[in-house]
């Protein structure tokens, strides 16, 4: 021992020169599996998408997607509703002239390669019709209002009706008009029925 060196002091020498540890430096050993290589993606394996899995190319694992199916939608809601065809009534009969109001959004969305849909929407559907009033035929025009409405939920669906012109019409024949144009529901969910599937099998 050193002059003016405690014991405490050796020891400490000791220890620092006979560790070999070192906190930043980790030695390699010789039996360490190797680093994978960069291997280049060929042309052909980024063109071929799996087939199993739902969604885009770049969504192979199918996380998360949404595609918006709105132009698709309201256009095929206009033309399903458009081919209603002639309603009888006892009194006359009506059909729709123009779907004028179609709007809201419709969705595809793929979440963990699961495919979901949806959709929102109102509508107003103007119709012209002829009914027996007072013994005479008598020219009709007003519009449909469907409120919003979404998938699923078509059981709920309902429908008011509006007279353009009064034509001196009494309160009880435009009772009995909007009595019969609530017969247009029945289709109508029929026609939107057959929408929802389209959609779903989209």
């Amino acid at each position: 021992m050193e002059k003016g060196e405690s014991e405490v002091g050796v020891a400490e020498k000791k220890l620092s020169a006979s560790s070999s540890y070192r906190y930043w430096v980790r030695e390699a050993k010789a039996d360490a599996a190797p680093l994978p290589a960069p291997r280049k993606i060929a042309a052909e394996d980024s063109s071929k998408p799996n087939a199993a899995a739902l969604g885009s190319v770049w969504n192979q694992a199918g996380t998360w997607e949404e595609k918006n199916l709105n132009s698709w939608a309201s256009n095929r809601i206009k033309e399903l509703l458009s081919s209603l065809g002639t309603l009888e009534f006892s009194g006359g009969s009506a059909v729709i002239d123009e779907v004028s109001k179609c709007s809201g959004d419709a969705f595809l969305v793929t979440v963990r390669n699961k495919k979901r849909v949806g959709y929102t929407y109102e509508l107003t559907l103007k119709f012209k019709g002829e009914w027996l009033i007072k013994e005479d035929i008598t020219k009709i025009k007003g519009h449909l209002d469907i409120p919003e409405f979404s998938f699923g939920e078509l059981d709920d669906l309902q429908i008011e009706s509006s007279l353009s012109e009064d034509k001196d019409l009494s309160s009880d024949d435009k009772l009995r008009i909007r009595k019969d144009l609530r017969s247009f529901l029945a289709p109508i969910r029929k026609k939107l029925l057959e929408f929802e599937q389209e959609l779903k099998d989209r």
